[in-house]
C-alpha cells in the first residue's frame, strides 16, 4: 500500500506531459485520482491505462479560464470520490514574442490560464479542505521562468513569477487550516509538446548552454510528487523547489 492509499487527489492539466505523469504517480502511491483538462479524449485512455493498473480515476472536464465551470468539475470530483486531499495545479500554456509584439490576447491567454485560474482551482480546492478540515496538499506548477526571465516567453515569466508568489501567500494564509501549499519550479523537461524542439538547431544551442547538456525526462520529478503530496510533508510549507539540474544556479 502507498503512501497515499485513502487519498483523493485532483490533477488539472492531465491530459498530456507533466500532468499525465502526474496522474500516473499519485495512483501509484495509492490515492485515487480525478483527471482533469479541456481534452477529455486523452483523459479516457489515461483512466483507462491508470484502471488497468489497479488504480481507481475519473475524468472531469475542466477549462480553468471559466471560474463557474472551474466549481462545478470540483464538485463533480467531490460527487465521484468524495474529498479531496491533495490538489495538482498544473495546467498552463504559453505564447512566445517579443513584448513590443505582445498582443492583449497573447496576455490574456497566458495569464488567465497559468496565474488566474491556478488561483481559483486552488480556492475552491481549498475551500472544500477547509469546510471539511482536512490537512491538505496543494503543489502548484510554477517554472524556472518563474524565478528568471527566459529569451521571449516574458509574458510567460510574469505568469509563472506570480505563481511562485501566490504559492507564499497561500501557504501563509492556509496553514492555520492544516493545508500545505508548495511550488515546484521544473527547468526544461522534454514532453510531447516540445520533444520535436529539441532536435532542431535552436533546440540544440539551446541544450549547449544547460549545465550537463540536457534536458530533464517528466520521470526527473516523480520524488518530489510523492513527498510534497505526503504525510511526509507535514513541515514543508511555502517552498519554492527548483527542479531545472543547476540552471537557476548560474
Amino acid at each position: 500500500m502507498g503512501e497515499l492509499q485513502g487519498k483523493v487527489a485532483l490533477i488539472t492539466g492531465a491530459s498530456s506531459g507533466l500532468g499525465e505523469r502526474f496522474a500516473e504517480i499519485l495512483s501509484a502511491e495509492g490515492a485515487a485520482v480525478a483527471l482533469a483538462a479541456r481534452r477529455t479524449d486523452r483523459l479516457a485512455a489515461l483512466a483507462e491505462r491508470v484502471t488497468k493498473a489497479g488504480g481507481t480515476a475519473v475524468t472531469v472536464k475542466m477549462d480553468v479560464t471559466d471560474i463557474p465551470g472551474i466549481q462545478a468539475a470540483v464538485a463533480e470530483v467531490e460527487q465521484k470520490l468524495g474529498k479531496i486531499d491533495i490538489l495538482l495545479n498544473n495546467s498552463g500554456v504559453s505564447a512566445q514574442g517579443k513584448l513590443l509584439d505582445v498582443t492583449p490576447d497573447d496576455y490574456d491567454f497566458t495569464m488567465n490560464t497559468n496565474t488566474k485560474g491556478a488561483f481559483f482551482v486552488a480556492q475552491a480546492v481549498a475551500r472544500g479542505m477547509v469546510a471539511r478540515k482536512i490537512e491538505g496538499r496543494i503543489i502548484n506548477i510554477a517554472s524556472l521562468a518563474g524565478l528568471r526571465v527566459l529569451s521571449q516567453l516574458s509574458v510567460y515569466c510574469m505568469s509563472k513569477a506570480a505563481v511562485v508568489h501566490m504559492t507564499r501567500a497561500m501557504a501563509m494564509e492556509w496553514a492555520r487550516y492544516g493545508i500545505n501549499t508548495n511550488a515546484i519550479c521544473p527547468g526544461y523537461i522534454e514532453t510531447e509538446i516540445n520533444r520535436d524542439h529539441w532536435q532542431t538547431e535552436g533546440g540544440k544551442k539551446l541544450m549547449q548552454m544547460l549545465p550537463r547538456r540536457r534536458v530533464g525526462d517528466v520521470q526527473d520529478l516523480d520524488g518530489l510528487i510523492k513527498l510534497l503530496a505526503s504525510p511526509g510533508s507535514r513541515f514543508i510549507n511555502g517552498a519554492i523547489i527548483t527542479a531545472d539540474d543547476g540552471m537557476s544556479a548560474f
